[in-house]
């Protein structure tokens, strides 16, 4: 059985343009909204082959990571520092496809960005059940509910989204590969997930 790895690999040199693409192998943001799926998606893309690396290992190397905050039990990154360290280094392509996981990882200069979703109220659940202070939750919905990562974007770089609510993490990462394979087409979604207005209909 072929790999569903190949296949994007061969269909970057009759598809795209983008110089690093060419050269097969290519870095992707991994982002979206905390409890949004991210590590489970990542551990399913490792199986398939693609080379996992989270946003704190790459700010760990780089000097770029804080010690704990005592508020949200979290390392801080600091993204600019993490940023300059990257700019040059990842001008030449990666020895293999590359996937960034982190909710921050959309602020680096990868070749390409998928945003998770997920609808806010299985949001609230997810990350009740992982302890998070009431605080943390409700923060993290509403940056959900407002759009999340794409409330941030910058640069050219093709961006994809693709909702979790109700997917099984084999059927997103299908729908991963196969916009990959596609070439990173459409580079923009038709439309982005709209919580709020969902809410209202």
């Amino acid at each position: 059985m072929r790999s569903m790895l190949r296949l994007p690999l061969d269909a970057f040199m009759a598809s795209s343009t983008r110089p690093r693409l060419v050269e097969n192998t290519f870095r992707l943001s991994l982002t979206g909204t905390p409890g949004t799926g991210k590590t489970t998606v990542a551990a399913l893309l490792a199986k398939a082959g693609f080379g996992i690396i989270s946003i704190e290992e790459l700010a760990e190397s780089a000097g770029a990571l804080g010690e704990v905050d005592p508020v949200d039990d979290a390392r801080p990154v600091d993204l600019d520092a993490l940023f300059d360290s990257l700019t040059e280094s990842w001008k030449s392509a990666p020895a293999s496809p590359m996937i960034i996981d982190g909710h921050l990882s959309h602020h680096l200069p990868a070749d390409a960005v998928v945003v998770l979703r997920c609808s806010p109220e299985i949001l609230r659940g997810r990350l009740s059940e992982r302890g998070y202070s009431s605080s943390k939750i409700e923060g993290n919905v509403e940056w959900e509910l407002l759009g999340g990562a794409w409330n941030e974007r910058e640069g050219e770089a093709p961006w994809a989204e693709f909702d979790t609510t109700d997917a099984s993490g084999e059927s997103v990462v299908a729908a991963i590969q196969a916009w990959v394979a596609d070439g990173f087409k459409p580079t923009d979604p038709e439309a982005v997930l709209d919580w709020i207005a969902r809410m209202d209909e």
